[in-house]
């Protein structure tokens, strides 16, 4: 099994020199690259073609998710954002950008590597304060009542697992559905939510607890 390749995206040298550290542990994981400013990591990820991208928020020249967005446009990429601040706007941003996640530089070493293989495998990863203001936001914007009602039931099932950190893959062996069948009902429900990421779905269903989707 190939390493998970990541690439670091943050003005701190000692930053981005203590995330290497910590996933040069382990061997599933394997950082191809690093960069200080947006515009040295636009330059440099396209060419090293890594499977996730660790961005800083806030960068000397510009913004973390201002970078996400212009990668997701060209190429492939999940993004994890990685920030000291505890930004709502940000946050929202950057998930509106198309980031898999968002984590706060606070988080536990072990998190931070756990997040880092969820995105990488396709799933999404929010920090649980984070999760519960965007889902505020959401809800302030929503137009009805009750997000599952358009639903159907095979549906909810899905969204519940993806709440979870599930990948299309996990999720069609968990139903025993091919994965381009579950692919189609995640469009599908996206659709109804009037979403466009899969993180947004994820952060409803964790708003909304597992006991209020089907079994």
């Amino acid at each position: 099994m190939n390493a998970v390749r990541v690439f670091l995206v943050d003005d701190h040298e000692v930053v981005r020199r203590g995330v290497a550290d910590l996933l040069g542990a382990e061997p599933d994981l394997e950082v191809v690259g690093e960069a200080g400013t947006a515009a040295e990591a636009l330059a440099r990820v396209p060419a090293l073609a890594p499977d996730v991208v660790v961005l800083d928020v806030r960068l000397p020249d510009g913004d973390g998710v201002t970078v996400c967005r212009e990668l997701k446009a060209s190429m492939d990429v999940a993004c994890l954002m990685l920030t000291s601040f505890d930004d709502d706007e940000a946050l929202f941003d950057a998930i509106l950008a198309g980031a898999a996640g968002y984590v706060l530089k606070q988080v536990r070493g072990t998190d931070l590597v756990e997040a880092i293989r969820t995105v990488a495998a396709g799933g999404s990863t929010l920090d649980p304060r984070a999760a519960e203001r965007v889902m505020a936001r959401m809800r302030s914007q929503a137009h009805h009542v009750d997000p599952l009602a358009a639903l159907t039931q095979q549906e909810q099932k899905i969204l519940a697992l993806i709440g979870q950190g599930m990948t299309n893959r996990q999720i069609g062996a968990e139903l025993f559905l091919a994965e381009k069948t579950v692919k189609n009902y995640v469009s599908s429900l996206l659709a109804k939510l009037g979403m466009e990421r899969r993180v947004q779905a994820a952060v409803l269903a964790t708003k909304l607890g597992r006991a209020e989707l089907p079994k």
